[in-house]
């Protein structure tokens, strides 16, 4: 594995957190390390655990400073660090399929990254719904996953200024990441097309559809077959 000069690092996160930096950059054969130290901790800290945040190179551990004291959290971190080896069952994660309607009308920005990449837009679909994507991490907002790797033809930056209400269900792209959203919010990604899939369920255990290792297809549907799941096929204007 190769991790980098100086990693793993672990660094301050606040009073009750430390983030542990395994890797210097963004790789789909990082998940089974950080799935193998977060399984580690949950064993390891017991009570004293609150919250473990995974995402593309580490892993923020959040603990009860009353229970184990910062610098004891720390030297346990250290300890398991020692000898840690990937996670093999991480590889098992869910395969989800997300039915999509890539279309301008829900997806403002399809034309513009067709023309960035020097494809037509039936290619750039093509490109984006017949690749496998891993979930590395979930945040921003409830049910949002962030899912890569996006093939490097489709590259791109964000927005450079972000819209103010991006409809829910909304597939994006930026950088080599995609995403749909699960719920309206102000976004800067690039939006490509819609999903019919409830990302975010409050009557849902763990509420989100999507979980971290979990691998996610975007299956390209028409408009009528988007319609009929329940999608919302009003277009990006009357949603703004």
């Amino acid at each position: 594995m190769s991790r980098g000069q100086a990693l793993p690092r672990i660094e301050s996160a606040g009073l009750d957190g430390w983030m542990v930096r395994l890797f210097a950059t963004i790789d789909e054969a990082n998940l089974p390390w950080l799935t193998a130290l977060t399984r580690r901790c949950e064993a390891a800290l017991g009570e004293a655990l609150v919250d473990l945040v995974p995402s593309y190179t580490t892993l923020l551990v959040v603990f009860d400073p009353l229970r184990l004291p910062p610098e004891a959290t720390r030297r346990r971190l250290v300890e398991l660090l020692h000898d840690l080896t990937p996670d093999e069952e991480s590889d098992r994660g869910e395969v989800r399929e997300l039915p999509t309607w890539y279309d301008p009308g829900v997806g403002p920005d399809l034309e513009r990254l067709a023309e960035r990449a020097g494809m037509d837009i039936e290619a750039v679909i093509d490109c984006h719904s017949t690749r496998e994507y891993r979930v590395f991490a979930l945040g921003f907002a409830p049910g949002f996953a962030f899912m890569g790797l996006l093939d490097e033809r489709l590259e791109c930056p964000r927005l450079e200024t972000p819209r103010q209400r991006v409809p829910a269900g909304s597939v994006a792209v930026a950088g080599r990441q995609t995403a749909a959203y699960p719920v309206v919010t102000p976004g800067g990604w690039h939006l490509i097309g819609r999903t019919s899939a409830r990302l975010f369920d409050r009557d849902r255990e763990g509420f989100s559809l999507l979980r971290v290792g979990d691998r996610v297809r975007f299956v390209a549907v028409d408009r009528a077959t988007f319609a009929r799941q329940g999608g919302d096929t009003r277009p990006m204007e009357a949603n703004a």
